[in-house]
């Protein structure tokens, strides 16, 4: 219902305001993508803190709830969102068509300057590869055969076709 620098506030708002109540490790999952689209994706990685506590307690699958020191559950799918927000939010692996038919790579790889990871998909294998060299970055995307897409690079598009696209941006 927002959009623009208003997006961005209500965002900023949701994670920072400790009069609002927090979500659950579950809920956390539309939190993160409502930030993303409010363009503070590059912020994903400060976001996993229940996830890193998690780690720390010994859990081996992800708890239920996010009040670890008080109640918990070690097997609770829905609490394990990073396993998806990795390649979609960080990675930015997305489909940009009914049927995975196009592919959109967005990257917020925030202060990552080296990332890669890979995909299925129905005609082969989606793989992404970012490198920072000085400067520039070395991206290298593969897609499917007779699948195209589009990157998105820091607010620029570049188009993607079937097959290895490299770029030094």
């Amino acid at each position: 219902m927002a959009s623009g620098p208003a997006a961005t506030a209500l965002a900023k708002r949701l994670e920072n305001d400790a009069q609002l109540v927090k979500s659950t490790i579950y809920f956390k999952y539309y939190v993160h993508q409502a930030m993303v689209k409010a363009g503070l994706g590059n912020d994903y990685i400060s976001w996993l803190d229940v996830w890193r506590n998690n780690i720390k307690m010994g859990l081996t699958t992800w708890a239920e709830i996010s009040d670890l020191e008080h109640n918990r559950s070690d097997c609770h799918a829905w609490g394990a969102s990073p396993n998806i927000e990795f390649f979609r939010t960080v990675l930015g692996i997305d489909s940009y068509a009914p049927g995975f038919s196009k592919v959109k790579i967005e990257p917020h790889l925030g202060k990552m300057e080296n990332a890669s990871g890979e995909i299925p998909h129905p005609n082969g294998t989606v793989a992404v590869s970012y490198v920072k060299s000085g400067a520039k970055w070395n991206i290298s995307i593969s897609l499917p055969i007779k699948t195209d897409g589009m990157l998105v690079w820091k607010g620029k598009s570049y188009y993607l076709k079937g097959g290895i696209n490299k770029f030094a941006i």
